[in-house]
Order: structure tokens, then sequence, then C-alpha cells
């Protein structure tokens, strides 16, 4: 790390929890961000800013004038142009000297599994549940962990599922694909502005603390935000011993899934 690093993250390396050695990891580290819209926006404006060496950006979709409500990352003058793209441009602007790639498409099937594989974290900022069981499964697949948020209307929660641990739950043991789930999208539901900005920026702490090896990580705890009243809730859940996406790979017994909600 030369002097304009050792400066630029300065802040870090004060902290007596951080230090240089985990901004290191944090410059070898490679992070893949599904989804650059609201929460991806946020989450990827820190990713770069703290030093993650090296950033994937994927999303297929256009930048329109109903994003720039909260989607932080994009510019009027981005208008119409791929958002991986706009999402690229900006973070350059933010930190030349890490590495950046933008993915202009909707990532399914072989090409979700190896842009999965090749990462150290993935953070789930899409806004549908069919792509959030697909990264849920490839990267259980790849034993990769997986940093999830979600927010609509005033309603955000976030969580994470480290599957390089044989004890950790995955997506679908908390949200089970054939369960009766609504999809919501803002879209139609509208959402809080900054409510998305808030997740977003918690999935990038998430995923910063991952890659870092520091703190306690939200693996079997999900964070409920009431976006109204600022109230936050707590809830806890188990793997599902049962679970048809991560129970195959399971070695031993696990215990019955088991909510418990706190405030």
């Amino acid at each position: 790390m030369d002097d304009d690093a050792l400066l630029r993250y300065s802040r870090h390396i004060l902290l007596n929890e951080f230090g240089l050695e985990a901004q290191q990891r944090l410059g070898q580290s490679h992070a893949l961000v599904v989804g650059a819209g609201g929460l991806g926006s946020a989450a990827l404006m820190y990713l770069a800013s703290a030093g993650v060496g090296r950033i994937s950006i994927a999303d297929g979709d256009k930048v329109d004038l109903t994003n720039l409500q909260r989607q932080i990352v994009h510019r009027e003058d981005t208008l119409g142009m791929n958002k991986a793209l706009s999402a690229e441009r900006q973070l350059r602007t933010i930190n030349s000297t890490i590495r950046i790639d933008a993915i202009q498409e909707r990532l399914h099937g072989k090409t979700l599994g190896d842009a999965v594989r090749s990462t150290d974290v993935v953070l789930d900022c899409s806004d549908n549940f069919t792509t959030r069981h697909a990264i849920n499964r490839a990267c259980v697949h790849h034993k990769k962990p997986l940093v999830s948020g979600a927010g609509v209307r005033f309603d955000g929660q976030i969580t994470s599922f480290d599957l390089r641990r044989a004890d950790s739950p995955c997506y679908h043991c908390l949200f089970p694909d054939d369960a009766d789930a609504e999809e919501e999208r803002c879209a139609v539901m509208g959402v809080f502005a900054p409510l998305v900005g808030v997740i977003g920026t918690m999935q990038a702490a998430e995923a910063i603390r991952l890659l870092a090896g520091i703190g306690e990580p939200l693996t079997g705890r999900m964070l409920m935000l009431d976006a109204r009243s600022m109230n936050w809730q707590t809830v806890k859940f188990r793997r599902d011993a049962h679970c048809a996406v991560c129970a195959p790979l399971a070695g031993t017994a696990v215990t019955e899934k088991k909510y418990e909600t706190t405030i």
C-alpha cells in the first residue's frame, strides 16, 4: 500500500478493530453487486470509497427519470444509459484506483454461476424473487457469502447468509420459493427515497465487514426497518433442515427452523 492509499484509507486504518491488515484484505477482494438501482446505488458508492479492490456491477436496465428520486449513483446526464455503465462512470470519479467491471445484462444460468464463482461476496440488490432465488442457489453451490437487502414503500430489511459455514441458513430457508409470496415492486407500490439508501449502505457495511473479517455478521439475523417510525426489529432464524436448496449440502443434522423477534 503506497502513501496515497495510506492517506486515503487512514480513517479505517486508525480503527483498532480494522487497521492496516483489514484494509489490505479489502483491497484484494472482489464484490459482485447484482442490481444498480436504489439499494445498489448506495452500496456501490461505499464499496468503492472504502477501497474494495474489484467491484462487478450487473444490471441490464437503463436509467430513466423515475430512478433519480432514489438511485443516487445515477445522474441526469446518464438518462437512457445502461445502469451498470452509469454506475461505473460515477464510481470512477470516487475511486480511480480500483477495478470496476460493468456487466450490462441480467445475470442468469451459467453467466450468473460464473460471476458468483469468481467473487468473494455477493450483494443482492435486485428487485424480484426470481432473481433473488437464482442468486441464492448460485451462492449455495459455490459457497459464497450473500448479503441480501430489500426495500419497498416504507419497509426495509437486510440480512446475510455465509454459505461457507455448514450451519448457515440460506435465502430459501427464510423465503421458500414455493411460498405464496406476493411480488412487491416499487414501480407500482412506491418507495420512500432514503429507505433504499439506508438499507443499501448497510449492505455495504455488512459486505465490508465480511471481506475485512471484522465484527459479527448478520448470519441468522434479519434487521427490519419501519421508516415511518424509524423502528428496527430483529428476526432471528436458523437453517431449515429440510431446505430444498441448502439441506442436501449439509453434513450434519440441524435443529428445525426457529424464529424469534425482538425489538
